[in-house]
Order: C-alpha cells, then structure tokens, then sequence
C-alpha cells in the first residue's frame, strides 16, 4: 500500500557550525522521506538534504537508515508500553483498564500516522536482523501487559472466550480500523471519536459478559 503524501519544500543547508542538531529532526524527516520513498527508496543523503545537513553531519547521529527507522519503532512502542503500564496501575475494574488500551493505542495510531504506519505496518525484514531485536522485545513486553489485563478479565469470569484469542481480535480489530484510517485517507470517515466509541462498544458487547 502506497501513502501519498505531498514533498515538502527542502531545508536550507544549515550553516557549517550552526550548533547542535537535535536527532528528532532527522528522525521527523526520516518518516517523511520513508512513506514517500519506501524504505528501499530512501538514502542517508537524501534525508540529510530534506535535514539541511551534509551525510557527514547526519552519519554523527545515526550510522544507517536501519538504526533510524529502529529508533523510530521503538520510541512509538516505547510510547505505547508506557501507556499501558500506566493504566495497567490504575485502581480500576480490568474491563475498563482494557478498553482504555486500546482507547489509547488507537489514539496514538491516528495522532502520530507516520510513526505508525512504519512500526506497525511496515514489513519487518526491512530492518536488518541483528537490529530488529530491541524493538521485537519491546513490542512483546507492550503486547504481554495487554494481554495480561484480559487475563484479569477472565479471572473475574466476564470474558467470553479465551484469553489469546480475545487479544488477537481485540488488537486486531483496532489495528485494521487505525490502519484503513491512515491509508485510505478520501474515505468519507466518521468523526475519530464516533469510530472509536462505536468499534469498542462492538468489540466489548461480543467479548465481555456483564
């Protein structure tokens, strides 16, 4: 699936000795010219040009475009473990820990497209083997605290169906919606919030029992 997006205009070469490049910048620009160019597509050059920076200068901060597209997957996992450890903690019946999760996960999803459609809908073998580890880790320490809170929904005897199998749909169901959201931007889409309200309504009048 190809996102279009439109070629913002290049950054002015930053004046030698101009100071301290932050790396969220490169990794902003990364984002950009990895949806518009495809992974394959995309150069360190060219994401220094679209920086304003030399490929010396850039090669100061990461040393490939695998270590940026990593860095770029796990600050959005990172984001979302966080997210759910945090409401993992909250003193609040499990049911509604879960729905806040994915409450969250979708809200992340559709506040930050870029970032998402790269980490959760890019195809893995793009970043080399030896790198993907780290955020293959992370990704299953975010997915086991999830799973994890449907598993005290089924402890209280509300869930109808088996733990795996709840957090497969659930998950899925949200990933697929945040993802056509994303990717098929001319649909004539409901308000986000509706879409939210009404998937997770849906989601939890099948799968939990009041």
């Amino acid at each position: 699936m190809t996102i279009t997006l439109n070629k913002p205009p290049k950054s002015a070469r930053k004046a030698k000795g101009d100071g301290h490049l932050r790396r969220a910048e490169i990794l902003q620009a990364a984002e950009r010219i990895f949806l518009r160019d495809g992974y394959q597509g995309a150069t360190i050059r060219k994401i220094a040009d679209e920086v304003g920076v030399s490929s010396t200068a850039l090669y100061m901060h990461f040393r490939d475009k695998d270590e940026i597209l990593l860095e770029i997957c796990e600050g959005a996992i990172s984001a979302l473990l966080a997210q759910n450890t945090e409401i993992a903690g909250r003193p609040i019946d499990s049911v509604s820990r879960v729905r806040l999760m994915l409450d969250a996960y979708m809200r992340f999803g559709l506040d930050n497209p870029n970032t998402y459609w790269l980490t959760f809908c890019s195809s893995p073998d793009e970043i080399s083997p030896g790198k993907r580890t780290a955020a293959s880790e992370l990704g299953a320490r975010c997915y086991e605290r999830f799973k994890g809170t449907i598993a005290d929904v089924a402890k209280e005897g509300r869930l109808r169906s088996g733990v795996d199998i709840a957090a497969q749909v659930l998950w899925g169901a949200c990933h697929g919606v945040v993802t056509l959201r994303i990717g098929r931007p001319n649909v004539d889409w409901a308000a986000d919030d509706e879409l939210i309200t009404v998937l997770l309504d849906s989601l939890f009048q099948g799968q939990v029992v009041d």
